[in-house]
């Protein structure tokens, strides 16, 4: 499919697929929002569209306060297309440190912005999935607590299982809604989606079925060769220890050529902010925000 130039840019379809993880697999990223199944899914709430800057793929989105920004290039000289965009007045969301440094190292004119909410969790895979040790120690209680509680089982996911998922996550929703005021409908949107075309998508999966019903699901994918990243987890609310197995499964079963895992971000959420903390990732991705410094945008207006 063609990719207009900017200023013009056309929204992401399955059929791109092919092309951007091709373009992915060349530049290996470290943070979770470049892939292709994230790119779709959050399609409509992000607004995402491609365009070409010089020979570079861009993705170019929306926040969740409608702000503009773009991401980082995914091809060609990605450098020169991130310096045209952000001159041109756009703002570069989830530059990590290295491409800073390589690309904007000179910052004079530029504000730069650490977006800790948005920083990736990386944990070693293998630590996750076996919980040893005694940092792991709580959370092995918690899985214990679980195991001895209920009759359930493990599997992969497949399409068999997507009923009871989507039963899940209808349930799991109305209870985060009953718990106060929040924003879901973008993120249940694309976890059903994700479960409909995960085949499609590339995905895989886990499932935790208690008496034959599904009580938990996990999707993800690999990031990079050394990292896979879990975009999804989903659970029982009320059951204890079901999201500490849920986790490790996942790690235990999926990916396991891979060292990390990558748990994508907290949004700002102290309550998950503290559980993603509490399984000790071994480095927190950074991502940044480039924009046009406010005095370089009064020269130019």
């Amino acid at each position: 499919m063609e990719i207009p130039r900017y200023p013009q840019s056309r929204p992401i379809l399955l059929e791109d697929k092919p092309l951007l993880d091709q373009l992915f697999r060349e530049l290996q990223p470290r943070i979770s929002e470049l892939t292709f199944a994230n790119l779709y899914l959050f399609r409509v709430v992000h607004d995402y569209r491609l365009t070409l800057v010089r020979d570079a793929v861009v993705a170019l989105g929306r926040g969740w306060d409608g702000s503009s920004y773009f991401l980082l290039p995914f091809s060609g000289d990605s450098g020169a297309a991130a310096r045209e965009l952000v001159e041109s007045g756009l703002t570069l969301y989830g530059a990590d440190r290295p491409f800073l440094e390589r690309h904007f190292p000179e910052r004079e004119g530029l504000q730069v912005v650490a977006d800790r909410d948005n920083f990736d969790y990386l944990h070693v895979r293998e630590e996750m999935a076996q919980l040893s040790g005694k940092n792991y120690h709580k959370k092995k209680n918690r899985v214990n607590y679980f195991m001895v509680r209920h009759c359930f089982d493990v599997e992969r996911y497949e399409e068999r299982h997507l009923d009871g998922s989507l039963a899940l996550l209808g349930e799991w929703q109305r209870v985060r809604l009953a718990m106060g005021p929040s924003s879901l409908e973008g993120e249940v949107a694309g976890a059903a989606e994700a479960l409909r075309l995960h085949r499609e998508l590339g995905l895989s999966g886990v499932v935790v079925l208690v008496k034959g019903e599904v009580k938990g699901f996990a999707l993800g994918e690999q990031l990079n060769q050394s990292t896979s990243v879990c975009h999804f987890e989903k659970a029982d609310l009320f059951m204890e220890g079901l999201y500490q197995l849920l986790d490790r499964e996942y790690c235990r079963l999926l990916f396991t050529d891979c060292e990390f895992v990558n748990r994508e971000q907290d949004l700002g959420e102290l309550s998950l902010r503290q559980a993603k903390l509490s399984y000790h990732p071994v480095e927190l991705v950074e991502k940044f925000r480039v924009s046009r410094g406010q005095g370089s945008a009064r020269a130019r207006n």
